[in-house]
């Protein structure tokens, strides 16, 4: 008896660790969407923070291409990692579009950018085991107004992994940065919402015009 009340006790245990998981019921919602209404083949596939889940209508900007959207607000590269096996390699993608980093800066002082040049090595390692020479995007991290004083760090991160995707031919880094700073060297605040950190329509136009290319059709 002993031994039964046991063996439940660590399963009530292991049940609750899964389910205290970051951002689980995102991952859950995925899998439903995917349950009701199954996913194209070998899309193009958007995974990583806020930037992409808001970005609903993104199908609407690169017309000829098949997206598929698994971003999830909030989340940081550890975030996409941990659910690599449910966000990314299921879909057997053609290519691989990224937008993380942001909130791993913003999460801490004490992040730098070698760090987050180290996670998305690990994510970067993780697609290349498993997907091969599958075509990979990052997108660089955005300027956001009101994460200014991180500034530093995201454009030394942006730089450490342009320099490390340089090394594969299947790989691209996007730099839609510049893009979104004004003449005084600042972002440009009309390109995001209230809170200033999440873009608006026009932002996502600065985004579509320089992404365009990068993306591969059919």
């Amino acid at each position: 008896m002993k031994k039964i009340v046991a063996l439940l006790a660590h399963i009530l245990l292991l049940t609750t660790f899964v389910f205290a998981q970051p951002f689980h019921d995102d991952i859950v919602a995925f899998k439903k969407k995917d349950s009701l209404n199954a996913p194209p083949a070998h899309p193009v596939l958007f995974v990583g923070s806020s930037s992409f889940t808001i970005w609903q209508d993104v199908q609407t900007y690169f017309p000829g291409r098949t997206i598929l959207n698994r971003g999830f607000g909030g989340s940081s590269l550890p975030d996409v990692i941990r659910y690599e096996k449910d966000i990314i390699f299921p879909y057997q993608p053609k290519q691989i579009v990224i937008y993380c980093g942001e909130n791993d800066i913003a999460a801490s002082d004490t992040v730098t950018a070698k760090m987050v040049l180290k996670r998305f090595q690990q994510l970067f390692t993780d697609i290349r085991s498993t997907l091969g020479d599958v075509s990979v995007v990052f997108v660089s991290i955005k300027p956001s107004p009101s994460r200014q004083k991180f500034q530093p760090v995201v454009v030394e991160a942006n730089k450490l992994i342009r320099q490390y995707l340089k090394k594969d031919k299947h790989a691209s880094f996007v730099n839609i940065y510049d893009a979104m700073l004004g003449k005084d060297g600042l972002p440009m605040k009309d390109l995001f919402r209230e809170d200033m950190l999440h873009m608006n329509s026009k932002g996502y136009v600065i985004w579509q015009k320089i992404l365009d290319p990068y993306l591969l059709k059919g």
